[in-house]
């Protein structure tokens, strides 16, 4: 598995999937759930998503 994550893009993922998951003890919604997929893909820096297309926003 390589990584086709980085630099921008894997913060940005973080922060939203941290934020995302704060809105489950925030406010009584299930949705904040959500936040644990871009906050994954931002750790591990890999996307599935990415792979059908052969995007990555890692430097070459």
């Amino acid at each position: 598995m390589q990584a086709n994550v980085g630099g921008a893009d894997r913060l940005v993922r973080i922060i939203a999937g941290l934020v995302l998951l704060s809105l489950v003890w925030l406010v009584p919604t299930n949705w904040g759930w959500l936040g644990i997929v871009p906050l994954m893909t931002g750790l591990i820096r890999w996307c599935p998503a990415y792979l059908p297309f052969g995007l990555s926003s890692c430097k070459r």
